[in-house]
């Protein structure tokens, strides 16, 4: 099972050692099978052109065409190889070449986007495998099948087949520390502006092989105009600010969002969300003073747990201090408390908020590629947090701290929670 990420080769290897294989007589009978039978002749054809018009292929091994046999979806070699192509669910009989029975399947491109949002579909195309394709073999002997093929689907073929195979050898086009696994080709300049121009979903899904379902815990989110900032009581710049002085993307996200409170509706004004050095982690929250300017009362906080702190105090106030020397003073509370699990905060604090229309995001910064990040990291949250939730977890700071100063000043009078009406807005 070959799960590498697209422009990593797979078909090219697998075509490469294929040949290896029928011209030395290893493999005499070769099956190609894909989501269609179109796609799977489609995927024969370098074989076939290969065989037709390769001059040192020829050199070595003769022209090794049957003539009368030789057509664009099935065609055989005067040495008793054939080679056939097969789509899905197209019967498998009649493989059999004189007495040799199927001893290679490839198997390329066999899930689709939508037959793996059909479980019925899905069920359909792994009997077929598993009951008719499989069974073409010979008991007596080796088989080799080599399964193409990234994971799409949290439930597709291509899992199945993994779990299955004795090998499953998976690569993504970045690797753990979040660099090219083929530089000399894939250059990280050009990964970057890959993923800069598809949703997040996409990206994890063709080229991390990291299928997420979008609207498992966040249906959608609203956009919407935000009240003047003159109207607010106060509001809170949140950062999440991630122990990496890195670029890097395979690091977490740093966060900063400006969110405010009014009229029951929690709505997020601005922010930054992005891998970036500290020094610039530290610059959004000026960046953020002056979008404010001193239209409200700002509560500038950063998350600090006990992991966290040693950073802070040895990293973060030294920044602060020394722009302070020349931007300004910005008072940063860092916010100490014992958090729950990071999934069950974000259920529980803000998807009843999102559900109830209650959490907004300014439609002013549609456009601003933080809030975009933003957006796209709410639609992937899922339980098993696979995606980056950093941006989504930093609202959770904001909310949950407008919270406690929303409840100590209405005590009595508001219940965190519930839309009521007081005699204050904030």
């Amino acid at each position: 099972m070959l799960s590498w990420s697209r422009e990593l080769a797979k078909s090219t290897v697998v075509f490469m050692c294929m040949m290896y294989l029928v011209c030395t007589g290893r493999k005499r009978n070769v099956l190609l099978i894909s989501n269609s039978a179109e796609n799977a002749t489609r995927l024969l054809e370098p074989y076939r052109k290969a065989f037709e018009s390769n001059s040192l292929l020829k050199a070595y091994y003769g022209d090794l065409r049957e003539y009368g046999s030789w057509k664009s979806d099935e065609f055989s070699l005067s040495t008793g190889c054939a080679f056939r192509a097969l789509g899905a669910l197209e019967s498998p009989r009649g493989t059999r070449k004189d007495a040799i029975r199927p001893d290679a399947v490839i198997v390329d491109d066999y899930d689709t986007d939508q037959d793996c949002r059909n479980p019925d579909t899905l069920k359909k195309k792994w009997d077929w495998f598993e009951q008719a394709l499989f069974p073409t073999r010979s008991v007596s002997e080796d088989l080799l099948v080599v399964f193409c093929g990234n994971i799409i689907a949290p439930d597709c073929c291509v899992k199945r087949a993994g779990e299955k195979a004795d090998s499953w050898d998976i690569v993504n086009i970045r690797d753990r520390d979040g660099r090219s696994t083929w530089p000399e080709k894939n250059t990280e300049e050009r990964i970057a502006r890959i993923e800069s121009k598809i949703s997040a979903r996409a990206f994890q899904q063709e080229y991390m092989n990291n299928p997420l379902a979008e609207g498992e815990t966040f249906k959608e989110v609203r956009w919407g105009r935000c009240p003047p900032l003159g109207k607010l009581r106060f509001a809170v710049a949140y950062g999440d600010p991630a122990p990496s002085n890195s670029k890097n993307r395979a690091t977490s996200f740093k966060a900063v969002f400006l969110v405010g409170y009014h009229d029951g509706v929690f709505y997020i004004y601005t922010g930054y969300l992005d891998h970036v050095v500290n020094d610039e982690f530290v610059n959004w929250y000026y960046y953020i003073r002056d979008y404010t300017g001193d239209r409200t009362q700002v509560y500038n906080y950063i998350e600090n747990n006990k992991l966290q702190d040693p950073f802070y105090e040895q990293v973060f106030i030294p920044l602060f201090s020394e722009k302070a020397e020349t931007r300004g003073h910005i008072g940063i509370i860092p916010d100490t408390r014992k958090k729950p699990e990071k999934f069950d905060r974000i259920e529980g604090n803000l998807e009843p908020l999102n559900r109830q229309g209650r959490l907004v995001l300014n439609i002013d910064e549609r456009d601003n590629p933080h809030m975009k990040r933003l957006e796209g990291q709410f639609l992937l949250v899922n339980r098993a947090m696979k995606a980056p939730a950093d941006g989504v977890d930093c609202i959770e700071g904001a909310v949950w701290i407008l919270n406690q100063k929303i409840s100590a000043l209405t005590a009595g009078s508001y219940t965190v929670g519930e839309r009521r009406r007081n005699n204050k807005r904030y």
